[in-house]
């Protein structure tokens, strides 16, 4: 019965694909496609977004986008990154993390698809969980795919952005969550936790991965660490009366990309990585509200690889 259903569903992506390709490469109108295929202009329609939906197909722009390059060139210069790249967003948009997670994705897909063993950390969030949605699916069994955080709020609910798993499963590699609270509710509770083997292995697989990638949050009260109950009210006004401008890997950091070693900070679990690391450590984040927290990040050297949309990248810039 497995086979069956397996079968079905490869039959489904052919079909999909097949469709995809006859509307994109082909230019066909979804009218022709339904006749072509011998079914309705809605199905159609339904293995289009199949096809984009599980990467079947993508899409590159080959003109050298001269502005965006100009951007990226600016804030390598800045912020001294190792790399930084710039994608296309449009007119008057103050976010624009589907374009960002699509060139970070690109990035990714060219680093994972290497033969030899590769680890890559990763944090959560949604520009996180956008970006491994977009990774081209893959068989890597070699490769490690290591959570920068842990999954739990304090009562034991697991986050929506389990980002480590998503992602192992897309390359088929081996996956290293981190099992706890990402604020565990005393001092000696994150000490015992973080005694033990798992969480000293995963520290040793971050210490040694070839690559770090992470999002930032805004601090205020829609930010995801407290909309998500990883942290409470009375902790994030904390933060905020502390002078946090942003969020990295749950932690809070000042305007010169310090974490505030205020508040919840002593039992945080996140595997946070030294300012300054040689470690290539990849930021990838949109939004005019995430401005204070990006650059507070690259100027912190908490990331030395930065993507982002043009227009986040010009805002980033155009603050003093």
């Amino acid at each position: 019965m497995a086979v069956t259903e397996r079968s079905e569903a490869d039959r489904r992506l052919d079909q999909a694909a097949r469709a995809a390709w006859l509307y994109y490469v082909k230019g066909k109108r979804q009218d022709d496609i339904a006749g072509d295929l011998g079914i309705s202009r809605q199905i159609v329609q339904r293995l289009i977004a199949l096809a984009l939906s599980e990467n079947l197909i993508s899409f590159q722009v080959r003109h050298p986008l001269a502005e965006c390059i100009a951007l990226a060139d600016q804030l390598k210069e800045r912020f001294d990154l190792q790399f930084c790249e710039v994608s296309l967003s449009e007119a008057g948009s103050t976010e624009d993390i589907p374009s960002a997670a699509t060139v970070a994705a690109l990035y990714l897909d060219n680093l994972l698809t290497q033969k030899s063993p590769f680890t890559i950390a990763v944090g959560n969030g949604t520009a996180m969980r956008e970006t491994v949605l977009r990774v081209s699916s893959m068989d890597r069994p070699q490769h490690r795919c290591v959570s920068l955080m842990g999954n739990l709020t304090p009562t034991g609910r697991a986050s929506r952005h389990d980002v480590v798993t998503k992602l192992a499963e897309r390359i088929g590699a081996q996956s290293y969550p981190l099992p706890m609270p990402l604020v565990t509710a005393t001092t000696s509770d994150r000490e015992i936790l973080q005694a033990q083997l798992g969480y000293k292995t995963l520290r040793g697989l971050v210490d040694e991965a070839n690559l770090l990638v992470m999002g930032s949050g805004n601090v205020g009260w829609q930010v995801g660490v407290h909309l998500d109950g990883f942290i409470s009210d009375r902790e994030l006004a904390e933060a905020m009366d502390a002078g946090a401008v942003g969020e990295i890997l749950g932690g809070v950091i000042d305007k010169e990309g310090r974490f505030i070693e205020t508040g919840y900070f002593d039992r945080l679990t996140s595997l946070l990585r030294a300012p300054d690391s040689k470690q290539t450590t990849l930021l990838v984040s949109s939004g005019e509200i995430r401005v204070p927290a990006i650059r507070a990040a690259l100027t912190g050297k908490l990331a030395n690889a930065f993507i982002t949309d043009e227009n986040t990248a010009r805002a980033v810039l155009q603050i003093r």
